[in-house]
């Protein structure tokens, strides 16, 4: 199915433009994406209208939450299928675009899309927290942002640790942020970050979904305690330490 004209139409309803290349791009992205999940799981959704808005004008939404300096260094944590780091790469070709995820095969897909479209992405098979422990990677971010990975606590142990001095920590969440933020918020703090604002977003789909994106600024460098190990950091988040209570 043709979505380029849905896209560029649904896309300038966020306040975003997308070109006909551009489009081209979302195009083999969607057909690809589609074809892949037949033999793999990559999404849930499958209707073509529904990831236009859901996963591609979605993705699109960090591009009007933040200002991305030309050049940046963006790390995509738990990608899964390329969301939100390749759509707003194909917008934004300049930036350094890292894809972090756990599972090998959607790396090789996603690495099968790049090529497709024409773009580069550095794809990396790490969990989050080994990551954020490997010298290479520790605090070498300007922005370092994740879509539907985890509860806030988790997530912020998870990406805050990659990004560097004065880096950019979004979070891109649905409703509910406000309680998560409350939660999250001493967490926030001993990582070495502090909240800038929240900008909320109305999708233009059927049901006008809610959605959030949390921006945080490194403030701190982010003690080499953490990230803690995967187990650790889900089992016993780090608002509920007694040290941090």
């Amino acid at each position: 199915m043709d979505i380029r004209e849905e896209l560029i139409a649904r896309a300038k309803e966020i306040g975003v433009k997308v070109s006909p290349a551009q489009a081209d791009q979302f195009q083999i992205y969607l057909d690809l994406l589609l074809e892949r999940n037949e033999v793999m799981n990559l999404t849930a959704i499958t209707d073509p209208h529904e990831a236009v808005v859901k996963h591609f004008v979605d993705s699109l939404t960090l591009l009007k939450a933040v200002e991305i300096k030309k050049g940046a260094k963006l790390i995509d944590v738990g990608t899964g299928a390329g969301f939100p780091g390749l759509p707003v790469k194909i917008l934004r070709p300049d930036i350094e675009l890292t894809l972090l995820d756990g599972l090998n095969k959607r790396l090789k897909f996603l690495s099968e899309v790049c090529a497709a479209i024409g773009v580069e992405a550095t794809c990396v098979h790490k969990r989050a927290e080994e990551a954020g422990r490997d010298v290479k990677l520790r605090e070498s971010f300007d922005i370092a942002t994740a879509r539907a990975v985890a509860n806030m606590n988790t997530l912020a142990e998870y990406c805050i640790p990659l990004i560097k001095m004065k880096g950019i920590f979004a979070a891109m969440k649905g409703p509910g942020l406000e309680e998560e933020m409350a939660l999250a918020k001493k967490a926030v703090s001993v990582l070495g970050c502090k909240v800038v604002k929240t900008v909320p977003f109305t999708l233009p789909d059927e049901e006008k979904s809610e959605r959030n994106i949390a921006v945080m600024q490194k403030t701190a460098f982010t003690p080499k305690t953490y990230p803690r190990h995967g187990g650790t950091i889900t089992k016993k988040p780090l608002f509920l330490e007694k040290k941090n209570a």
